[in-house]
């Protein structure tokens, strides 16, 4: 199996690898075990400014490509990535304590995501429509531009399939990219510029950069960048918007979420128990869409929340390859998520099992949790928690169930549980998120749709709309 943890030159940049040179190292760890496996250099901003010059540098050559040219590169991305399909699988496991099922999922969907976008690039060669304006014979046609180099910064809790949504449709639409990785979970990644230079891509098309928060910032406001794409929190995204703002270019922004289960009295409930434990245990409920709140219709509530106690029990913790739950993949989120439970206790919250790590398990392991009867002013509530915890209410109506699932500043993402299909078409269609479920686990296809409403950031991803994100759009108007 190949090693993708020694990585002595771990910058990609104008098509060749350097060392960091930023003074701080990058420590990786294992977060089932608490162990420090690697270590490796960081960008300064020099470094990333030179990225981005790369980038510059590239974007011409790269826009005149035909769609069908950048569509072979894309599909060489999505061949390469399951050429290293143990290693990966392996490496997810190791860094962000995933269970197998979920980084084998990853890694397909990242796969997958290629594959979308070099079908979408294939298209693009089509000569836009002529339109008739009017009876005087004038007609005009509307042309999608490249917006230019583009700096994409990914989170921690998803590596290669964040990266995946934001590489894909960029190069796809003519763009050269600047990737910044996290610093918590950078070694993945790094495997898209091996597969670059195996290909032969054209140097500076795409660059990644390792670093802390200074190359993100120093990416930001590099006057060669013509976009800013960024998925993490709403503090981080609002310093990113801020920049933007700055240079007036435009920002996508994919944020937090304190995303809604509704489930109403007709439900199965074997079926949304299992809906309601995965919706927020997997990925030990690290998700910006977990949905972390659960309401429930009255006359189905005692024997849903018996079911779902008894799942998260029974949860499989441990070791990520014979494992249901991974630990908290990082040692700051893994801080957070003991304040939390530190809180709740402190504020007389009803747990009815979970609330404390699991000091029985090495590592940073936490138990499933589901709090009860939770006000609508608790933090339990209204806060992202990004853990693996749960807050339960009891509705009387399907009326006083969609205004509890609207009652958030985010809106990112929901999922309805219903026996009756009008039912739950009409209960999603009143709920405002970006992405709603019925009746269906949280499966994200590439040809859908990603984005929030509200506090859950500014734009969307996957699907034609995430092409469109990266280009500009010109119209000419012709006589005669």
């Amino acid at each position: 199996m190949t090693d993708l943890t020694h990585r002595p030159r771990p910058l990609f940049i104008d098509g060749l690898w350097h060392e960091g040179h930023a003074e701080a190292r990058i420590a990786v760890m294992d977060p089932a075990t608490s162990e420090i496996f690697a270590r490796i250099g960081a960008a300064d901003r020099d470094q990333t400014g030179m990225a981005c010059a790369a980038a510059a540098r590239a974007f011409p050559a790269w826009r005149s490509l035909t769609g069908a040219a950048r569509a072979q590169v894309l599909e060489g991305f999505a061949q390469g990535l399951r050429a290293r399909h143990a290693a990966l699988v392996a490496l997810q496991m190791r860094n962000n304590g995933k269970p197998r099922a979920e980084a084998e999922l990853d890694l397909a969907d990242a796969a997958a995501c290629f594959d979308y976008y070099a079908g979408l690039a294939r298209a693009l060669d089509s000569p836009a429509p002529v339109q008739d304006l009017s009876e005087d014979g004038l007609t005009g046609r509307g042309l999608a531009h490249a917006v230019g180099p583009v700096g994409l910064i990914v989170p921690w809790n998803f590596p290669l399939v964040t990266s995946a949504w934001k590489i894909a449709p960029a190069l796809a639409a003519g763009c050269s990219v600047v990737l910044k990785l996290s610093e918590m979970t950078p070694l993945a990644e790094l495997v898209y510029g091996d597969i670059a230079a195996e290909m032969g891509l054209p140097a500076g098309v795409l660059n990644i950069l390792t670093g802390f928060a200074e190359v993100g910032q120093a990416l930001c406001d590099h006057p060669q960048i013509a976009k800013l794409s960024f998925t993490g929190s709403n503090p981080v995204g609002a310093q990113v918007m801020e920049a933007a703002a700055r240079r007036i270019v435009p920002v996508s922004l994919e944020l937090g979420g304190k995303s809604p289960i509704v489930v109403m009295a007709d439900a199965d409930p074997a079926r949304a128990a299992e809906l309601v434990l995965d919706g927020i245990f997997m990925n030990a409920g690290q998700m910006c869409s977990a949905t972390s709140r659960l309401i429930v219709e009255a006359p189905i509530a005692p024997d849903l929340i018996d079911a779902v106690v008894e799942g998260a029990r029974a949860r499989r913790l441990g070791a990520p390859d014979g494992a249901q739950m991974g630990p908290i993949t990082t040692a700051p989120q893994y801080r957070h998520v003991l304040e939390h439970f530190a809180r709740a206790k402190a504020e007389g919250a009803r747990c009815l099992t979970g609330g404390a790590a699991r000091t029985d398990l090495a590592g940073q392991f936490v138990a499933p949790t589901v709090y009860a009867d939770v006000p609508t002013d608790s933090f339990l509530w209204r806060a992202e928690l990004f853990g693996p915890i749960l807050s339960v209410r009891q509705a009387a109506s399907e009326h006083e169930a969609i205004a509890l699932a609207n009652d958030t500043e985010f809106g990112l993402a929901a999922t309805v549980v219903t026996a009756d299909a009008a039912r739950g078409q009409r209960i999603a269609s009143q709920i405002a998120a970006g992405h709603i479920w019925v009746n269906a686990p949280q499966i994200i296809l590439p040809q859908s749709q990603w984005g929030g409403f509200r506090a859950s950031g500014i734009g969307r991803e996957l699907g034609p709309a995430g092409l469109q994100a990266y280009q500009q759009r010109s119209f000419i108007t012709t006589q005669g």
